[in-house]
């Protein structure tokens, strides 16, 4: 996992530590900066008005805290541009966009600000102005990445010009517009170019120097390079700023690798999760959320308080690295539960291929923490939030662990939610949510759909049915939608629509959906043929209903494209909200709103 995270000063513990990993990148992937730039660093942070500019590092930090790649931004309010003075990935890290990730993060910074643009300098592509000919396939690579953007050098000016005989290397000015068509006229530019030398530069360009460079930009409005690189000759990209609240508030449980079962078939592994994120970070949808912990009273609201001590105790005498599967089912005679605990496991499983082991209970607390977090988020006014856990839940029944799940994250998430307003559970999953329906089968403030296999060949086999509508005061409030063995992209659309508009009749407050990526093609435990334009077109039709939605992930199993579908989801349910809104949909009133209490 990876987030970017804003530093603007030294003063926590954590910013010390990730500007020390800073320096460290420096010094390896800039050899050309003094150990004085480096040093300064905290001193940019902490005072802007001794510089004359307000800085700002972007980290992209790993889930140990690592940073693997960083971008330090400069703002100089009185002239209103921005000035990237340094972006670049940790030594060893390939691939992935990271370098995309943070400009992109910059470019959004700048335009929030209401910027002009963004200036920086680049190492020449031009082997006449290389004191080093090596390094001209990666100067052009340079260049080509951020003409990507837009961004070219400025031309006609002397910028490039030797600040005295010591010094041999020369850079281009380049200036990213973000997509605005900003002509920058030629008086201001001779303010931003003594800005950038003055500012940057101090005590290392003379006055003399400044006034001839500032000078040589004779162009009103100056010009930039025609483009070079780019194969079309398309308007250049406008960057992207999506409001803190209207970000999807992504929380993951950091420590789910913990619960690692490597015995053979068992598909359910922390792969999973790397797929995900890797795509998703390419969106620029997603806001990282820490998550709060869940006190063990919320699963107790929703679990058998019983099976819940079994599970945590149970859990802690499993040695490590070892796992634990049932071996008899004593459901005939409950009141005679076995003494032992490996015996008693089959008093609370369903299956035989769901094992308990040391950290199975700490991982399975831990997602429901971030399931709760996220409901805490949408109750705090964020319309979406996701939260990317496992192991899986939506299977674990209110005394009974199995399908990998052994605390059900969506109905705990629900029931929490369900003290602010009415809730809608959505689960498309391929496979049934039997313990979503288990928990609220009696109750009819919570209303739980599914959509999956029929249980006739999928899993769990013993619920699913179209005849399982609820009981008591929750007649009615659980709809099952069974589908055949080989159902088609369109078919499943055509339930969809039909699930969304029972959602839409129930009028709830929030919507939880219980996401499943296992109806893809070629997921090793379904048999359906679901594309990433399908998903998209699924998570379309979800986000146009225009509810606060809490995502709470669940299946799906084929590593290969569960990012890329995830990705197509996402995308269509931020297409779908963005088209809700446009209509005019409202939001309900929110009674709850206003007074969340905290996670106890």
């Amino acid at each position: 996992m990876l987030r970017i995270r804003t530093i603007h000063d030294d003063v926590a513990p954590a910013n010390r530590e990730a500007l020390a990993q800073v320096a460290v990148i420096m010094r390896s992937q800039f050899p050309l900066a003094s150990q004085e730039e480096i040093d300064k660093l905290p001193g940019q942070l902490r005072d802007p008005v001794q510089y004359g500019f307000r800085s700002m590092l972007f980290v992209a930090e790993d889930n140990r805290d690592r940073v693997r790649g960083f971008a330090l931004f400069l703002h100089m309010a009185d002239l209103n541009f921005g000035y990237l003075e340094f972006i670049s990935v940790a030594s060893g890290t390939t691939g992935g966009g990271l370098g995309s990730v943070l400009y992109d993060r910059v470019r959004e910074e700048a335009l929030s600000l209401g910027l002009i643009g963004i200036f920086f300098e680049c190492l020449p592509d031009e082997p006449h102005l290389l004191e080093h000919p090596e390094m001209l396939e990666q100067n052009k690579a340079r260049l080509r990445f951020y003409e990507r953007y837009g961004a070219r050098p400025v031309v006609n000016n002397e910028f490039h010009k030797p600040v005295g005989e010591e010094t041999s290397n020369l850079f281009f000015l380049v200036f990213d517009g973000l997509g605005l068509d900003t002509k920058v006229p030629r008086s201001t530019m001779h303010k931003i170019v003594r800005a950038i030398l003055e500012r940057k530069y101090a005590g290392v360009c003379s006055e003399k120097y400044i006034r001839e460079v500032a000078k040589s930009f004779r162009d009103d409005p100056v010009q930039l390079r025609a483009p070079r690189y780019l194969r079309s000759k398309g308007p250049p990209q406008k960057a992207r700023v999506i409001p803190h609240k209207e970000r999807i508030a992504l929380i993951m449980n950091e420590g789910h690798s913990i619960h690692h079962v490597k015995d053979r078939g068992y598909v359910e592994a922390p792969v999973r999760i790397t797929s995900i994120l890797r795509e998703l970070d390419k969106t620029g949808l997603f806001e990282t959320i820490k998550p709060l912990r869940a006190g063990e009273a919320l699963i107790k609201a929703v679990h058998a308080p019983q099976y819940v001590d079994y599970l945590r105790r149970a859990c802690a005498n499993v040695p490590a690295g070892k796992s634990i599967y049932p071996i008899v089912f004593p459901l005939r005679n409950p009141h005679r539960t076995p003494k032992d605990w490996e015996l008693r496991a089959g008093y609370y499983c369903m299956d035989t291929f769901t094992p308990l082991n040391q950290n199975a209970y700490l991982a399975a607390r831990d997602a429901v923490s971030c399931a709760v977090t996220g409901a805490q988020e949408i109750i705090g006014g964020r319309n979406l939030a996701y939260a990317l856990v496992r192991p899986p839940g939506h299977h674990a029944e209110r005394r009974a662990f199995g399908g990998f799940c052994y605390f059900n994250s969506s109905a705990v998430a629900a029931n929490y939610l369900s003290r602010f307003g009415q809730v809608a559970v959505l689960d498309i999953d391929f496979h049934h949510g039997n313990g979503t329906q288990d928990i609220f089968y009696e109750r009819a403030d919570v209303f739980t759909l599914s959509i999956h296999g029929h249980p006739e060949f999928a899993y769990p086999h013993f619920a699913g049915f179209t005849d399982e509508t609820g009981a008591g005061p929750g007649m009615g409030f659980n709809i099952n939608y069974p589908l055949p063995e080989h159902t088609k992209a369109e078919r499943y659309r055509e339930i969809l629509g039909r699930a969304l508009r029972r959602i839409i009749a129930y009028r709830p407050v929030h919507l939880v959906i219980a996401l499943g990526l296992d109806t893809a093609k070629g997921d090793p435990t379904g048999t359906w043929a679901l594309t990433p334009e399908d998903f998209r077109l699924n998570g379309q039709a979800i986000g146009e209903l225009g509810l606060p939605t809490l995502i709470v992930q669940e299946g799906g199993y084929r590593t290969r494209t569960l990012g890329g579908n995830a990705r197509a989801f996402f995308e269509g349910l931020w297409t779908g909200r963005e088209a809700a809104v446009s209509r005019g949909i409202k939001k309900r009133t929110r009674r709850s709103r206003a007074a969340a209490p905290l996670i106890p």
